[in-house]
């Protein structure tokens, strides 16, 4: 939240950010022209026709949809924009790849809630009342070792409840077929993933 939040501090005079957990707001990074604040995205303290844009990253398929598009078009000016987006699977190499969508699809099966159906979906089937404009493609790119690819699958929800549910932690399923083939690791692979967007104006 608090790196996408700075981003856009290149870009806008003032940035209202919001997150409902008051403690990744208290690890946010400072900015000037960033405001953090304790809040749910259904219920936003602005006044109404105030806002540019309204963006979320990888969240909004959590939310009460009703109430949270309410809130967009309340506080959006006429013509301002809300932007929503996600990833789904990272890309690495194909055999990493086919271990990671086994773990996802076949090991944590049970363990995912029901809303992640729209983050499969790439947003596509998420209800979205507001004018669309087609996205461009965009892909997010980093470089990790092993351990730091084992803490992004570690904070998956789906992860904490199979290890709550069987006191096992899931990774072993798939650790062989990852170290076969990383081999090193700490040695650094590219991360890649593909960003899907649902853009819209409100008229």
């Amino acid at each position: 939240m608090a790196r996408r939040s700075v981003g856009l501090a290149d870009f806008f005079e003032r940035v209202y950010a919001t997150d409902a957990s008051a403690d990744q707001i208290a690890h946010a990074h400072t900015h000037p022209r960033v405001e953090y604040h304790v809040e749910s995205a259904e219920h936003i303290s602005l006044e109404a026709d105030n806002v540019d844009l309204v963006t979320v990253a990888q969240a909004v398929h959590w939310f009460d949809f009703d109430k949270f598009h309410a809130e967009v078009k309340r506080v959006l000016k006429p013509g301002g924009v809300i932007a929503v987006w996600t990833y789904h699977l990272p890309e690495i190499a194909p055999r990493i790849d086919r271990a990671l969508l086994r773990y996802y699809s076949e090991v944590l099966a049970d363990d995912w809630p029901e809303r992640i159906r729209y983050l499969e979906a790439r947003y596509q089937t998420l209800p979205f009342p507001f004018a669309e404009i087609a996205p461009s493609s965009f892909v997010m790119e980093t470089s990790w070792d092993l351990r730091q690819l084992a803490g992004f699958l570690d904070s998956w929800s789906a992860t904490q409840r199979y290890r709550e549910r069987t006191g096992i932690h899931p990774l072993e399923e798939i650790w062989e077929e990852l170290t076969n083939d990383w081999k090193d690791e700490t040695e650094k692979r590219l991360i890649r993933w593909n960003l899907h967007f649902r853009i819209g104006r409100k008229e």
